[in-house]
């Protein structure tokens, strides 16, 4: 069992017998006393399994497990209670919140058994997890097909704009939720013909009209494949403007969600660097000078000098910006 186990509980006899226990059938075990602290750990390292007392002077291990949300959802999560709280254990079990219980005090097989059944139901989540990101990865390129000017511009969207949801501190779901955005961003572009996508003239304003129905088109796309809240948005408000003048609904400063304003940099970031049959791609510092003159104009002032603060751990020695590893 190479995946991480975190045993927490505030009586330390109990902490280090549980410890003892794990390591000796082959556990990677983590220990902590503290519920708080525990949560700095589950926010740091990729923890499989917690196994939690339920009472503890900081907070319960419901309250633990319902905190833990913020960091991940795919942590399988073990709670030993006493047998006076055999109602609420097993009203948890039903409502989905804990995967085991184990009634104090337990046998050292039942403890053994429940980590092993846990291990089992991580690995069968994160297969499934990776599936679909597989998938959704697999749709972001897909659409990249149409438009051949545009090759591998969700992926780099996706790791600028995750360089930016670092730099704000923003939890895990929503720094996946972002990197799900940014490759479906323009999946409404699938109901746009090749000949406007690929066009080597400037649009008219009916083919114009067209282009600025992609955002409602993959909105409606991203909404019945039931992708997370955070996802719809970024795909419907990435062409929102900052004072307003965006599409498709002119939505303005802090109305328009953090994310789509995250995605909106990123992707302006990338179509400049980005070289074009008419014009080869913008240094850094052309770059840069360019975007700030968008500021308080189509893009957020705080989400650009975030973006250009992560940046600058990435610039080279000649002065320019390379595009970094991607990013996990």
């Amino acid at each position: 069992m190479q995946e991480i186990i975190l045993v927490v509980d505030d009586d330390k006899a109990i902490l280090n017998y549980t410890a003892k226990l794990l390591t000796e059938v082959g556990a990677n075990v983590l220990t902590c006393n503290s519920p708080v602290k525990a949560l700095s750990i589950i926010r740091d390292e990729p923890v499989a399994i917690v196994v939690s007392d339920y009472y503890m002077p900081e907070m319960t291990g419901l309250e633990l497990f319902h905190r833990m949300r913020e960091f991940s959802h795919s942590i399988v999560k073990i709670l030993m209670t006493s047998k006076a709280d055999l109602d609420m254990a097993v009203g948890a079990i039903n409502s989905g919140e804990v995967f085991r219980f184990l009634s104090k005090p337990w046998q050292d097989a039942e403890m053994i058994a429940a980590v092993r059944d846990g291990v089992r139901r991580y690995r069968m989540l994160r297969a499934s997890s990776e599936d679909m990101e597989f998938l959704l990865h697999a749709l972001g390129q897909t659409i990249e097909l149409k438009d051949t000017l545009t090759k591998g511009h969700c992926d780099r969207v996706a790791t600028y704009a995750e360089i930016i949801a670092r730099k704000l501190g923003l939890d895990m779901e929503a720094k996946h939720d972002i990197k799900v955005g940014s490759w479906l961003h323009d999946c409404g572009k699938i109901g746009v013909p090749e000949a406007i996508l690929n066009a080597d003239r400037g649009l008219n304003d009916e083919e114009m009209e067209v282009i600025r129905k992609h955002p409602l088109w993959g909105a409606t796309v991203a909404e019945a494949a039931n992708m997370p809240a955070m996802v719809v948005n970024i795909v419907l408000h990435h062409h929102e403007y900052y004072n307003g003048g965006g599409y498709p609904l002119g939505l303005a400063g802090q109305d328009i969600p953090l994310e789509a304003r995250i995605v909106a940099a990123a992707d302006v970031y990338d179509a400049l660097r980005s070289s074009r049959p008419y014009r080869p791609g913008f240094s850094y510092d052309e770059t840069r000078g360019i975007m700030q003159s968008m500021s308080g104009k189509q893009l957020d002032p705080a989400i650009l000098a975030t973006l250009f603060d992560g940046l600058e751990a990435h610039r080279d020695k000649s002065g320019d910006h390379p595009l970094p590893p991607r990013l996990n």
